[in-house]
């Protein structure tokens, strides 16, 4: 008989009415894969708060795992590149889309979407970072290539309270850039300043229509909303500044002109963290192992049974959540 294992199963009827449990089902039921995982940690973003709730269409084959991130252990292997004991993380590559994601104690997926989870991490740890730590990294890593460095002027954050801001904001700070944080919450000052911002901002600033340019005010940008707030940092930023897109908490729209990139030459660089090449990611993981400050990983999360994910990834959408939350799978 098989081994049976629980995991949080998002089904849809002929009328496409969405519903979510927590469920049992055997290893003969996963799909094709050829490295087995025992996950210990996953965690909640705002892509798995969509889609538990349904409030956007991020599930593409039903029914499906929920769950874009998990970290865990190899128990069985077909890969070479992979052995039982090894520790992993896997981000996106279609988790909870078309490939049984991360709410899971059990998972199998092909080798090549592993990556080697850094010795500096637990599961824990590394599940505190999870898609949005690793998103924030990999909107640093596109600031930098595009020549961006703290002596340039500072760097803007926004929706700096969530997961990729939080981490954004932490990381960027250590890294020596005098950090803006954009934030419609008051009561997250504090915090905020804690990780390393050195000013606060209103997100009322920028969340309506604004000037096609504005003052230059930043250098870089880590955008992790969307439509006009995106609009507004790229027309805030300095001459042959960079801004990184990376998430639509505002909206998908872009209600912008072309007066930014063509006036002063600023850049706009899209943040791909679902199929990411594994070289890059390899480099986000390596890079976040050495300037994340881990001490600010408690700051950043909390921690919630298995049992809450669902609860969870409601509260994130209604706007409940602050920071990282790793759910305790192992």
């Amino acid at each position: 008989m098989a081994d049976t294992f629980r995991a949080v199963l998002i089904s849809r009827d002929d009328d496409k009415n969405q519903t979510v449990e927590m469920t049992e089902m055997t290893s003969d039921e996963l799909m094709d894969g050829d490295v087995d995982v025992r996950v210990e940690a996953s965690t909640v973003n705002y892509k798995d708060g969509l889609a538990i709730t349904g409030k956007s269409p991020i599930v593409r084959r039903w029914p499906m795992i929920a769950g874009i991130d998990l970290a865990g252990e190899v128990v069985a292997s077909r890969n070479e590149a992979w052995k039982p004991g090894d520790k992993v993380v896997l981000n996106g590559w279609g988790l909870s889309e078309t490939h049984y994601g991360g709410y899971s104690e059990r998972a199998r997926v092909k080798g090549e979407w592993l990556v080697k989870r850094p010795d500096a991490f637990s599961a824990r740890d590394a599940m505190a970072i999870g898609t949005a730590g690793y998103t924030a990294m990999l909107s640093v890593l596109a600031l930098e290539d595009a020549g961006m460095t703290p002596d340039k002027g500072p760097v803007i954050v926004s929706g700096a309270t969530g997961g990729v801001g939080s981490i954004a904001v932490s990381v960027l700070s250590k890294l020596g850039w005098d950090v803006i944080a954009v934030t419609g919450r008051a009561s997250e000052h504090d915090y905020l300043k804690r990780l390393g911002a050195g000013e606060i901002m209103d997100r009322a600033e920028l969340s309506e229509k604004g000037k096609p340019l504005d003052k230059e005010r930043w250098a870089a940008g880590v955008d992790c909303v969307g439509s006009h707030t995106l609009v507004n940092m790229l027309a805030g930023t300095k001459r042959h500044g960079a801004v990184a897109a990376c998430g639509l908490a505002q909206g998908a729209d872009l209600p912008a002109t072309v007066m930014p990139f063509i006036l002063r030459g600023v850049s706009l660089h899209g943040i791909d963290s679902v199929m990411m090449t594994p070289e890059r990611r390899i480099e986000a993981w390596q890079r976040l192992a050495s300037d994340l400050d881990r001490t600010k990983l408690a700051e950043i999360s909390s921690e919630v049974p298995f049992d809450a994910v669902i609860e969870t990834a409601q509260a994130l959408i209604e706007g409940k959540v602050r920071g990282r939350v790793v759910v305790d799978i192992g």
